[in-house]
């Protein structure tokens, strides 16, 4: 009696895992030398998976429920021990929980610069950081890729691996990405989805599920981040409307600045700094404004006079020979002079506009001088 007494308790009759824990991932089941005995019952609660290993080899996965232990109901670990008659004696098997369910508020972030080459603003170097959640999908997966031989494995001990897997992947993924840098600084949701689809590819590969990822915050030099907002201010504002505005402003400026038009000329190279685009505004609002300003009168032509001359009609004669004529004696005040417009043949002491030309003519020596 005592003898069967002793080997009952080296049985296993029970097999669970009651988790406490917040962050274990997995757990291996401590039989010490004990044998699971054949009808034991494996409780697997929710959120949890059991894997059997024999000798290094995966057999059977269990899901959430209550089993007893038979060979019916453990088909492939049967197959590997061999058993021709059933568990007609206990056995030794390694049983592994798996958690699966989701593990929230894990940190990553970039350590190194991503470089993205933008069609805009060529290579630019980025910076992120925000949160993701994971689970184990697939617990035969990640126990082969992943945990090996531990028995347990905490999210501590996976954290590292991923954050690298993730940055790495993400990394590449910019890089080739067509998005610009104005997306990745001004659209986190974006960004989020963008980097989710990137990643999935890589959890899945270890029996992982990237349940959620977030972008928190994207940074870049600030010069850079300087340039974005003035982009984007430009893409927004009504360019000719500016144009006319800062004009208006320079003029305004010009006309109280003591510097005149010298310091309205820097006004304007500051409020129209803005390349050929303002330069080609503000060209069509100078052609504008003289467009609505009137022409000015046209050049006033050169009086011209004809002039009787030993009686027969000379000329046309301008001012400066006029002048001369009369300072040679050629022209008097009775002589007849007409230009376009009279009416008829005038003497040239008549009109009033030649004046000038004999006011230039010293008057006749007195007699007897």
């Amino acid at each position: 009696m005592g003898i069967f007494s002793g080997v009952s308790h080296e049985l296993i009759d029970i097999i669970e895992w009651t988790d406490d824990s917040s962050n274990v991932l997995l757990w291996r089941f401590p039989r010490w030398q004990n044998e699971i005995k054949n009808g034991a019952k494996l409780v697997v609660r929710q959120a949890q998976v059991a894997v059997f290993v024999n000798e290094g080899k995966i057999a059977d996965v269990f899901q959430p429920g209550t089993y007893t232990l038979e060979t019916q109901n453990i088909p492939i670990l049967s197959t590997l021990k061999g058993w021709k008659y059933g568990f007609n004696s206990p056995f030794k098997a390694e049983v592994y929980f798996v958690n699966t369910k989701q593990y929230t508020d894990q940190k990553w972030g970039t350590k190194n610069p991503m470089m993205l080459n933008d069609d805009k603003f060529g290579m630019v170097e980025l910076r992120a950081f925000g949160t993701y959640a994971f689970r184990v999908a697939d617990a035969k997966k990640f126990l082969e890729e992943i945990v090996g031989t531990n028995s347990a494995f905490t999210t501590e001990d996976i954290e590292g691996q991923l954050r690298s897997l993730m940055v790495t992947n993400l990394t590449s993924a910019v890089a080739k990405s067509n998005l610009g840098v104005e997306k990745f600084s001004a659209n986190l949701d974006e960004f989020s989805t963008f980097a989710k689809e990137k990643l999935d590819p890589t959890f899945t590969e270890y029996g992982l599920a990237l349940t959620k990822l977030l972008v928190e915050n994207v940074s870049m030099p600030p010069e850079l981040q300087k340039e974005i907002f003035q982009y984007s201010r430009l893409n927004k504002i009504d360019m000719s409307k500016l144009a006319q505005m800062n004009m208006a402003n320079s003029i305004e400026t010009a006309a109280a600045n003591p510097g005149g038009l010298a310091g309205a000329g820097m006004g304007l190279g500051v409020g129209l700094g803005m390349g050929n685009m303002m330069a080609n505004t503000m060209g069509q609002s100078i052609n504008q404004m003289q467009q609505s300003t009137p022409p000015p009168p046209p050049i006033p032509q050169a009086i011209q006079y004809f002039a009787v001359v030993a009686g027969k009609q000379a000329g046309p004669f301008n001012e400066q020979q006029l002048a001369q004529m009369a300072q040679a004696g050629t022209l008097q005040r009775d002589t007849l002079v007409w230009k376009t417009g009279m009416a008829a043949w005038l003497a040239a002491g008549q009109v009033s506009e030649m004046a000038n030309v004999f006011g230039a003519t010293p008057p006749p020596v007195p007699p007897g001088v």
